[in-house]
């Protein structure tokens, strides 16, 4: 059953277990302006956090506003959100910097540039009132067909993701902003989205991606975030944000981490399908984690999770100690990174198309090619991520004014027919075809073949991980798509 109003506290339950089980949800919310009166009553009752999604955003003045309000009925209360640049962030329309992404740092690999770029976004952060970025991603990207990694990790190789994640931490925590590594303990060995279903790493334990956790943790980064993924060698029955093997046996006993763990959001198909978001909410703090996610505005799923929480207290089966603990830890961070009165200062607002400038690699075109027809396939944005579906033609028109082009952003229903239309559109002129993850969506591979083998002087551009030889950018970022437009056309 969905509540819709916050039950009377249990007589059972003292009022300040009440607040610490409270203080262990993070909610999300809809609105820009108004906090919702269910949202008020979970924060006067103790709620720990609330995460802002690009529903809650507008604009940098609203978004301070909206931070200032939420502070307002409880000052310590955590205000979150996802921040991992490259594209992959709610903040745009509230002037976000312009970052690369992971990837294009991996490959630049310059770890003082990484944390100009982290500078850069947390500064921002500060400016708005939010203290929590769930970021940065600690996964190293493993398996070529992994759905949900990729570019939003440093790279392949451990060393390489653990420098950068050092720096990346550093310098968030230098701007009294709380940074989050995820997703322990790594992501980057499924092929499997948990977003849309469970998520499974059959590799023994020595093979499981555990340094860049150890790297994060010796930086001092304050939280981590839990993947919904099952790892056969540690637990073959639960998911990591549900198991005590990894959250307390393998993280908090053999790693040594004291921090806050907060989960991945409970109402991924991985949680929700499998157990439920409720379950799941009563399992994940039993099992370790500190704060658990429900980020759908609906917050009648919200009161279902705290009610579960709730419950499992009253009855005994989710222990007070465990809550009780959680609690703590959450409180220690709220203290630790309360909104900073201090004015903020100023971040380098180029540092992200420098960085993407440098990480620009593969096979140069062998000319300028301006004037050229711009072919853009791209998978649909995650809804998740956020990514806003920028595409390669806008980027390169913004440097070649007589660039066209055609964007293709899904399988096509007719491909002889789009085929032929681009080719009618590029006669005479150069052809730029470029791809995102194109090993990933078949459609692509079949558009490129048969685009190359009736123009086989076209430029190949990958836009996403390497491929084939081509031109790379390494993410679709803003900064990503400029930087490798301007390689294109000459600009630099």
């Amino acid at each position: 059953m969905t509540h819709t109003e916050p039950l009377p506290a249990r007589a059972a339950l003292p009022v300040d277990l009440d607040e610490a089980a409270h203080r262990c949800l993070v909610a999300g919310f809809e609105g820009t302006t108004v906090v919702p009166d269910t949202l008020k009553r979970l924060i006067d009752r103790g709620l720990g956090g609330v995460i802002l999604f690009t529903r809650n955003i507008r604009d940098a003045e609203q978004v301070r506003r909206l931070t200032d309000t939420l502070r307002a009925l409880r000052p310590d209360l955590l205000v979150a959100i996802d921040n991992e640049g490259g594209g992959i962030g709610h903040l745009v329309t509230a002037g976000a910097p312009e970052v690369p992404g992971n990837y294009a740092l991996g490959v630049v690999d310059d770890p003082a540039l990484t944390a100009r770029c982290a500078d850069a976004l947390a500064g921002h952060l500060a400016s708005l009132g939010i203290t929590v970025s769930y970021a940065p991603v600690a996964d190293i990207q493993q398996q070529a067909d992994n759905p949900i990694v990729r570019t939003r990790a440093f790279g392949t190789d451990a060393g390489v993701v653990s420098r950068h994640l050092r720096a990346w931490i550093e310098a968030t925590e230098a701007r009294g902003i709380a940074s989050c590594a995820k997703h322990f303990p790594g992501h980057g060995g499924t092929l499997t989205d948990s977003h849309h279903e469970l998520a499974v790493d059959p590799r023994p334990y020595e093979e499981l991606d555990l340094e860049p956790f150890r790297a994060a943790i010796a930086a001092g980064v304050p939280m981590l975030m839990s993947a919904h993924v099952v790892f056969t060698a540690l637990d073959e029955n639960r998911p990591a944000t549900l198991s005590r093997r990894i959250l307390r046996d393998l993280l908090r006993l053999e790693l040594g981490f004291d921090g806050v763990l907060v989960s991945d959001a409970l109402e991924m198909k991985a949680i929700a399908d499998q157990y439920g978001e409720a379950a799941g909410a009563r399992i994940a703090l039993a099992a370790g984690a500190d704060q658990v996610i429900v980020a759908v505005p609906d917050l009648g799923v919200t009161l279902e999770c705290r009610d579960a929480v709730l419950g499992a207290l009253h009855s005994g089966v989710l222990a007070e100690e465990r809550v009780r603990e959680a609690s703590e830890r959450v409180r220690r961070l709220s203290e630790r990174y309360a909104e900073s009165s201090l004015a903020v200062r100023a971040w380098d607002a180029g540092v992200g198309l420098e960085a993407a400038r440098r990480a620009v690699g593969g096979q140069k075109p062998p000319r300028v090619v301006t004037g050229a027809h711009v072919v853009d396939l791209f998978p649909a944005p995650h809804p998740a991520l956020n990514w806003g579906g920028e595409d390669l033609l806008t980027a390169v028109h913004e440097v070649d004014s007589s660039a066209t082009g055609t964007a293709v952003s899904g399988e096509p229903e007719d491909l002889g027919a789009l085929v032929d239309g681009i080719l009618r559109r590029a006669e005479g002129v150069p052809l730029v075809v470029a791809t995102s993850d194109g090993g990933l969506y078949p459609w692509q591979g079949r558009i490129v073949d048969a685009l190359m083998g009736r123009r086989p002087d076209g430029v190949r551009v990958a836009t996403g991980l390497p491929e084939g030889g081509a031109l790379c950018s390494y993410g679709r970022g803003k900064v990503n798509l400029r930087a490798v437009a301007e390689v294109l056309v000459g600009a630099r």
